[in-house]
């Protein structure tokens, strides 16, 4: 990998004796990764070799994730770097929190969020490039996460929308992306000596917004997977300056790890600046990160609160359209519980909206919580993300393990399985690995594929 002079002469001044371990790291083969699913009933992988943890992640993993493996299809693991999984660790989300995921595409960290969260309070996902937020919506969905809003906005409309509404903010900034070199050898051609000045120009205006967003006493969590000071460091050192509210909050560095302190003499030597943490790709395997927490004050005794959002209220459905998902439920999912109040129709889609979701009526949402199904002309059809976020004990009786009958790849493929087990007439949830995969439609001892074309294989 040839990299750009004036990259190496950068990091000659800045690190010293020390730049010939980190430059020699970047011409070495990097180092993948994956989380385990915790939303899932089945959590054992079967067709990944589970070598050893990351040390400072309780769903993390060193190794690579097959792109068209059950244990992907079914949401089971996420594929993610490494020293990325630390970033998530930082956020440590507590279940009931909301959370804002400010720059989430591909949906990394929103994941691990997720699994923190448990099924319990709101996550919100944004992504401005409306692109990648309808790769990051897939993500989510794959993930099976109920509870989560996706959306695609500009940081300052959401400020506007939503002022002091999360509790945690978490911005993965746009960077210049040098922890990427190693693993996307183009983001070199992008490099230039002004890039990272630049990049952090754009963190610095995400930022004025990001931190609108944090309720008092909430947390803005700050990363960049870029080794630039001007990205890292520099711009903590001007955020606390510009918003002296904030306040720059210890990171645990958990001992063996080789995770290092940030550097305050890159940045006005500002010691609080030793509390963020570097990841650095010498001295652990992964890519490399930067991390920050911030503390907001809380309100002083003379300011006024933040007046609350209005809650989302439900869509007005008919009542043929309500007996016919209440008869879906009954028949294949007796288990899963259908709170009506939460219901929210797009169109002819229906989402069960998460708990004390905000008002969405000025928002761009790709995804408001869990996606049920479609309504069509005198029936419900259940929607795919509905088997990924099930748990298969739901279903009943009508549950049907591929594994078990050896039509895993024939219902991949797209195509009708012939069967002898006893089901009832309707849509049935089809595992595998003791997770849901996908539906399909019983029918006269056959079963009607129901699995998206656009996965099947």
């Amino acid at each position: 990998m040839d990299l750009p002079q004036a990259f190496i002469d950068k990091y000659q001044d800045l690190l010293g004796s020390a730049s010939g371990p980190f430059l020699q790291a970047l011409q070495e083969p990097g180092q993948k990764g994956f989380r385990i699913n915790p939303l899932k009933a089945q959590q054992a992988p079967r067709d990944l070799s589970l070598n050893k943890k990351v040390p400072y992640g309780q769903w993390g993993y060193f190794g690579q994730v097959a792109g068209k493996g059950i244990d992907h299809l079914t949401g089971l693991v996420y594929s993610q770097e490494p020293s990325a999984q630390f970033v998530g660790e930082v956020v440590n989300a507590k279940p009931g929190e909301t959370i804002l995921d400010l720059a989430a595409a591909p949906g990394g960290k929103s994941t691990h969020i997720a699994s923190q969260l448990n099924g319990q309070g709101l996550l919100w996902t944004n992504e401005i490039f409306f692109a990648r937020a309808k790769i990051l919506s897939e993500n989510i969905e794959r993930f099976g996460v109920k509870n989560a809003i996706v959306s695609s906005m500009d940081a300052s409309d959401l400020a506007k929308i939503l002022p002091a509404y999360f509790d945690k903010v978490l911005l993965d900034a746009p960077c210049s992306g040098e922890g990427m070199f190693r693993k996307d050898h183009d983001a070199i051609q992008y490099w230039s000596a002004y890039y990272p000045t630049e990049c952090a120009i754009r963190s610095h205006e995400i930022l004025e917004s990001a931190v609108k967003l944090v309720r008092p006493g909430g947390e803005l969590i700050y990363s960049t997977c870029t080794f630039a000071p001007e990205e890292d460091e520099q711009t903590i050192a001007w955020l606390v300056k510009h918003y002296p509210e904030f306040t720059i909050e210890a990171i645990d560095r958990p001992a063996g790890t080789g995770i290092q302190a940030g550097r305050p003499e890159w940045a006005d030597n500002n010691p609080d600046l030793a509390k963020t943490a570097r990841l650095w790709p010498q001295d652990l395997p992964g890519e490399g990160h930067f991390v920050a927490r911030l503390k907001k004050a809380e309100l002083a005794e003379d300011e006024s609160p933040v007046k609350v959002p209005k809650a989302q209220k439900p869509s007005k459905m008919s009542q043929a359209d309500v007996t016919l998902m209440e008869h879906f439920f009954q028949e294949s999912l007796p288990g899963f519980d259908l709170d009506e109040s939460r219901l929210r129709t797009f169109g002819d889609r229906v989402f069960l909206l998460p708990v004390e979701c905000p008002d969405l009526g000025k928002t761009k949402v790709l995804r408001a919580g869990l996606c049920l199904g479609t309504l069509k002309k005198n029936r419900f059809e259940p929607d795919h993300a509905l088997a990924l976020a099930v748990n298969p004990s739901q279903a009943g009786k009508q549950v049907y393990d591929l594994d078990a009958h050896e039509d895993l790849a024939t219902y991949i493929h797209g195509d009708v399985i012939n069967t002898k087990v006893d089901l009832q007439k309707g849509f049935v949830l089809m595992t595998a690995n003791g997770n849901g995969l996908g539906w399909a439609k019983f029918v006269n001892g056959q079963l009607k594929n129901f699995f998206p074309k656009g996965l099947r294989y």
